[in-house]
C-alpha cells in the first residue's frame, strides 16, 4: 500500500442506537486505482456491468488490455450453468433476437441474457470455458460458431469437413487449447445415416493445430441419440442406445472404446456428466420384476475407466416428487462442479444434489421459463477467454462480430 494513502477509521454513529459503525464516504475517492481494479475484477459480471455506470473510468475498464490481464488473474472460477428455452430460441432467433438464461445455484439466482447476435437457423450444443457453441442445424456440412454471452462477441470456426445430420457433439476449451469433437450421424446419401466416423478440431498455444484433418472411425453397431459429450480427463464420453453403454474417445490416442453401463437393462432418461473431474452417470432406475424401489441414482467412472461405483441416490420421498411431476416424460442433467441439476422435460421445474453439503432440492424455477422446457449447460461466465485471440490468429479466415 502507498505510505501516504491514509484510511480514516471508523466511529461511532451518534444518530444510530448503540452506536453501530460507519465508514466515511471519502474514503472511496481516496482509494489507489490499482486496489479498486482488484475489487472490480473479482467481481461476478452481473454486479461489474452494474458498476460499469458509476464512472467513465469504470465503463472504459472492459477496453484496458491491463485490467483484463488483471481479471484473468484474479476472478474466481464461478459454477454456474447456462440455460436456453427449446422452442422459443429457434423462433426468437429467426426474428432477429433471442435470449439465455443465467443460474448461480450457489446463491440461487437467476439471470436473463439477451442475444440478438445470433444468427438464424444454429442451435446450442455445447459450453465450455465461458464460449457457447452454436451449430447450424441443416444437414450437410456444419458450421460452427463459438460465442461469449456475457460479452455478445462471435467467433466463426471453419464448417466441418463430413456432411452430417445430427452428430453427437463435445468441446473442451482451456486458455490455451480447444478441443471439439463431431462423431456420428454421417449422411451417406440423401436418404440414409449411419453412425460411422468422428472429425475433431484442434489448436493450442504450441502450435498445434488440426481442422477437422483428424478423423476416426466409431464402434460397430453404436447409436448416438442424446448428442451431447462430457470431456474429463483428456476423453470425451457420450451415451450409446440399444442396449445402454457408454462410449469413450481418447483424444491423444485417436481411437473409440466401449464401456458397459451399470445396470444397464433397467436404466431410464440416461445422461452423462462431468463433475469434480469425473465422469457421472445419472439415471432412473426401474426394476419392474424385482422387489427394488424405483430411485434415481448417480454413479462415478473409476480411474481403471471400465467399472462404475453408484455415489450418490436421491431420497426416496424426494424421488415419489419428482416421478409424479416428470409422470414418465423423461429428464436431463447437467452438472459444474458441486452442483447436478436435473430437469424435467418439458417442464421448468428441476431438482439439483450439492456435492459439497450433501442435498438434495427443488430449485426456484426461472422466472422466465415455459413449459416447453428448458436445454442446459456447465458455464463459466468470463468477460475475456483467452482462446478465442489465439483461434484469430492461427485459424484465419475465420470471422469475428463484436456487440
Amino acid at each position: 500500500m502507498d505510505p501516504s494513502f491514509h484510511i480514516p477509521t471508523t466511529i461511532p454513529s451518534p444518530s444510530i442506537p448503540g452506536g453501530a459503525p460507519w465508514m466515511d464516504c471519502r474514503i472511496w475517492s481516496r482509494l489507489p486505482h490499482r486496489l479498486i481494479d482488484r475489487v472490480v475484477a473479482s467481481l461476478p459480471p452481473p454486479a461489474f456491468f452494474r458498476a460499469r455506470s458509476v464512472c467513465k473510468r469504470w465503463y472504459g475498464l472492459i477496453f484496458s488490455t491491463a485490467f483484463i490481464e488483471l481479471y484473468l488473474h484474479l476472478s474466481p472460477s464461478r459454477h454456474w450453468f447456462i440455460f436456453f428455452k427449446h422452442t422459443r430460441l429457434k423462433n426468437c432467433i429467426a426474428a432477429g433476437g433471442g435470449e439465455a438464461f443465467l443460474f448461480d445455484p450457489e446463491n440461487l439466482k437467476w439471470y436473463r441474457l439477451g442475444i440478438p447476435q445470433i444468427p438464424a437457423g444454429v442451435s446450442a450444443v455445447s459450453a465450455s470455458g465461458g464460449l457457447v457453441c452454436f451449430v447450424s442445424e441443416e444437414a450437410g456440412s456444419k458450421s460452427v460458431l463459438l460465442f461469449n454471452p456475457v460479452m455478445g462477441t462471435l467467433i466463426q470456426l471453419p464448417s466441418t469437413l463430413r456432411p452430417r445430420l445430427c452428430p453427437s457433439i463435445g468441446l473442451t476449451i482451456t486458455d490455451s487449447s480447444i478441443d471439439l469433437i463431431f462423431a456420428g450421424d454421417d449422411l451417406i446419401s440423401p436418404y440414409a445415416v449411419k453412425n460411422l466416423t468422428s472429425e475433431s478440431f484442434h489448436i493450442d498455444g504450441g502450435g498445434f493445430y488440426s481442422i477437422w484433418g483428424t478423423t476416426a472411425a466409431l464402434p460397430r453397431l453404436c447409436s448416438l441419440e442424446s448428442g451431447r459429450m462430457v470431456h474429463v480427463k483428456g476423453r470425451f464420453y457420450c451415451m450409446n442406445y440399444s442396449p445402454f453403454s457408454v462410449l469413450a474417445y481418447d483424444v491423444a490416442a485417436n481411437n473409440w472404446s466401449k464401456i458397459q453401463a451399470p445396470m444397464r437393462r433397467f436404466l431410464r432418461s440416461p445422461s452423462l456428466v462431468e463433475s469434480r473431474g469425473r465422469a457421472v452417470l445419472v439415471a432412473a432406475v426401474e426394476k419392474r420384476k424385482l422387489n427394488v424401489p424405483r430411485s434415481l441414482r448417480l454413479w462415478a467412472l473409476q480411474e481403471c475407466g471400465a467399472a462404475w461405483a453408484e455415489i450418490e441416490r436421491m431420497p426416496q420421498q424426494l424421488y415419489g416428487e419428482f416421478a409424479e411431476a416428470e409422470w414418465g416424460r423423461g429428464f436431463d442433467a447437467v452438472a459444474h462442479g458441486d452442483y447436478v441439476v436435473i430437469l424435467i422435460k418439458g417442464s421448468e421445474r428441476a431438482v439439483m444434489f450439492d456435492f459439497g453439503g450433501k442435498r438434495w432440492s427443488w430449485i426456484c424455477p426461472c422466472p422466465c421459463g415455459g413449459r416447453d422446457g428448458m436445454r442446459g449447460f456447465a458455464y463459466e461466465p468470463r468477460l475475456a477467454v483467452p482462446i478465442t485471440a489465439l483461434l484469430e490468429q492461427l485459424t484465419l479466415p475465420f470471422n469475428s462480430f463484436a456487440a
